[in-house]
């Protein structure tokens, strides 16, 4: 069974970094594409950026490129959104999340099976 827990949120100021982790608690992990969400209040979820099984691969969208980056080690279960340069803007509970067939489908929450809780991002100006 698939349990997805984030850590790593906090609050920071404009133009610092954070590192957000989200391990898998089941024996899964290898066959899931990873991928990172995030939700402002009254806003939508939106795609932040994806990972397949091996690490090989990654999307980002295009309002993080170049200031995050998605990873993964697989002997540790786990997946990292390495979040640098942060704006106000980027404010917002950040959920990762797994599924087994995502496809071409990787930017949408449809496609994902697992969630984790989300953990918390705020940056002040």
């Amino acid at each position: 069974q698939v349990q997805l827990l984030e850590s790593g949120g906090g609050l920071v100021q404009a133009g610092g970094s954070l590192r957000l982790s989200c391990v898998d608690s089941g024996r899964t992990f290898r066959t899931l594409q990873m991928a990172w969400f995030r939700q402002a209040p009254g806003k939508e979820r939106e795609f932040v950026a994806t990972i397949n099984r091996s690490g090989t691969g990654t999307d980002h969208a295009d309002s993080v490129k170049g200031r995050v980056t998605i990873s993964r080690d697989n002997a540790m279960r786990t997946v990292y959104l390495q979040l640098n340069n942060l704006k106000p803007e980027d404010t917002a509970v950040y959920y990762c999340a797994g599924g087994l067939s995502v496809g071409e489908h990787a930017r949408f929450k449809y496609a994902y099976e697992y969630w984790g809780q989300g953990t918390q991002v705020t940056v002040s100006s």
